[in-house]
């Protein structure tokens, strides 16, 4: 009976600890991704608008679109916002803004 008593708690003890961890984990990641979309939509507006093309802000664009495509991890969606944001710094560079 005690030994019972003692898994259920322990049981419980590790769910509320689990729980928050793993839904504050989820929430990270989702809005890493939707960053990383949006520097993604970003860098492309831009890409259209520049004047001519740039092959390292094209290759960082591209990289970016690879690891959205890929839909790894929060560090995959990190990589994906710097390489995008790079990209679209690169772009608007050359249009003056």
């Amino acid at each position: 009976m005690w030994v019972v008593g003692a898994l259920v708690l322990v049981a419980t003890g590790f769910a509320a600890t689990y729980l928050p961890r793993a839904r504050a984990r989820a929430t990270s990641g989702r809005t890493a991704w939707s960053a990383a979309h949006a520097a993604i939509d970003s860098a492309t507006v831009s890409r259209d608008a520049a004047p001519r093309a740039l092959p390292l802000a094209d290759e960082l664009l591209d990289r970016a679109e690879l690891l959205a495509a890929s839909g790894r991890g929060a560090t995959a969606a990190e990589e994906a916002t710097d390489c995008a944001t790079r990209a679209d710094r690169l772009y608007r560079e050359v249009t003056g803004e």
